[in-house]
């Protein structure tokens, strides 16, 4: 059996996972994202560079869009074979690609509007990437199979799905292929969890692997604790509210949503922080924390505490679900301090623009990040503390504070990463550093190749190696 792994994404940069194994003839393409890097969207708009209908099955690791959200493309433009991914995945990956169906239409009617104004033509077309009709015709292909169930996907050719504790429902995709009478392991991580973290659980480990294909978003850093978390989250909500402003979160609707306002309910619980109204604006994010009360089997053990002594953990009082866009706008004229937490995460579109607009001139306002700001995107540059950024194509004066907390992150750190690999007991053939930025990525197999001497390359976009 022949079998070769493409590098179609994720390599040498954040976003954009998609790992395509080619076994004797069945293709296997192993997570289908979105580049979310201004400078690397091309690449979702440029033709798949394999053809989507040679593709025999879809694996999913987890519902974020840079694992997921190039599927309706995918199937528009040829796929028809079965996407696999867990229950509460596939349940989440509904809600993820019809919100960025709208999403994309939505901006690409903004942007046509704007340039008509204007005069001009963007770098991009003025047409959505993919409609909610491509969403809602790929949705039926999804497959949900649980953790540690074994499919046969072609002769020789098993995939099992194993806990990555990243997000609800998140797995590592483990294959097993017969090659020349020998099994073969290759793991893929996916997006790799933290251990001891809020609502889901430690991430699985393993004693063997013969390939690894491994993320390094935090090659080169290590996260605050649990404590320090709940201690800045104070700390900035006290200052903000003294201030007079609003504290204003961009938010992941998948998971960093919920671990917010489970941190939240937390505090106002210990009567830490003043208790202010907290307006989750965000449809997705309302719709996938539904997704996360029918799941309480996949809970931790405090999560599940708090679930069975005082009811939901992702409740409280002062919590407001904002749904609607009209109700979302009226938040603009909000009196006294307030939280508004919405998406997206790295403020690449959605109603967090809006309230970042309305927000960032005012010295007495906060702007939060709880989540990675990859490069390129409108939450890096924010991050780096700018005079001014534009947003809407209209340039608007930095003045709020700008504050990060860097523990809520749901990836692995340099020393989590290296402690997930401590269990594997062989030498593995060789170790792919996947999913992170140049230097982090670097960072990380030059340390992993000096503490383990194992075999270890970093791909670049395209690049395909023979399994043996």
């Amino acid at each position: 059996m022949n079998v070769k792994l493409k590098f179609l994404g994720a390599a040498e940069n954040v976003t954009g996972s998609r790992f395509l194994v080619d076994a004797n003839g069945h293709r296997i393409l192993v997570d289908c994202g979105l580049h979310q890097e201004r400078q690397l969207r091309a690449r979702d708009w440029d033709p798949f560079p394999v053809d989507p209908s040679s593709i025999d099955t879809v694996l999913i690791t987890h519902a974020h869009l840079d694992h997921c959200g190039y599927f309706p493309k995918l199937a528009r433009e040829g796929f028809t074979g079965p996407v696999f991914c867990t229950p509460a995945t596939s349940e989440i990956v509904k809600i993820s690609l019809l919100d960025s169906a709208h999403i994309q239409e939505s901006d690409a009617e903004i942007k046509r509007r704007r340039h008509e104004r204007e005069g001009r033509r963007g770098a991009y077309p003025e047409v959505p990437l993919y409609t909610v009709h491509d969403a809602e015709n790929c949705l039926p292909r999804l497959q949900s199979i649980p953790c540690q169930q074994t499919i046969d996907l072609a002769e020789g050719v098993s995939a099992t799905f194993f806990n990555a504790g990243h997000i609800l429902g998140s797995v590592m995709v483990v294959l097993d292929v017969r090659l020349n009478g020998e099994k073969r392991r290759i793991i893929f991580t996916g997006d790799l969890g933290r251990w001891d973290r809020p609502i889901v659980r430690n991430p699985t480990t393993f004693e063997k692997a013969d390939y690894i294909i491994i993320e390094s978003t935090y090659g080169n850093r290590t996260h605050e604790t649990g404590d320090a978390i709940d201690d800045q989250l104070e700390q900035v909500i006290r200052d903000t509210v003294q201030a007079g402003g609003n504290i204003i979160v961009p938010s992941f609707a998948i998971e960093r949503a919920q671990e917010l306002l489970y941190h939240m309910g937390q505090l106002l619980a210990a009567d830490r922080i003043p208790h202010i109204l907290v307006f989750l604006d965000s449809p997705m994010a309302i719709k996938v924390t539904e997704v996360f009360r029918n799941y309480p089997e996949l809970y931790d053990e405090d999560a599940t505490r708090i679930l069975n002594e005082t009811g939901s953990p992702f409740d409280f009082s002062g919590l407001v679900a904002v749904a609607s866009a009209d109700q979302s706008k009226a938040l603009n004229y909000l009196g006294g301090s307030a939280m508004i937490i919405a998406g997206s995460g790295m403020v690449t579109g959605g109603r967090i623009k809006h309230h970042i607009a309305n927000n960032i001139n005012r010295p007495e306002s906060t702007i939060l990040f709880v989540g990675y700001q990859a490069i390129g995107t409108l939450g890096r540059q924010i991050v780096e503390k700018p005079g001014q950024v534009r947003i809407f194509g209209q340039m608007h004066p930095v003045h709020a504070r700008i504050e990060e907390i860097q523990g809520f992150s749901s990836h692995a750190d340099r020393d989590e990463m290296l402690r997930w690999l401590s269990t594997i007991e062989n030498t593995p053939r060789k170790v792919f550093v996947v999913h992170g930025e140049k230097e982090g990525s670097h960072h990380f197999a030059h340390l992993l190749a000096e503490r383990r001497n194992w075999e270890v390359a970093i791909p670049s976009y395209l690049d395909e190696v023979l399994i043996d």
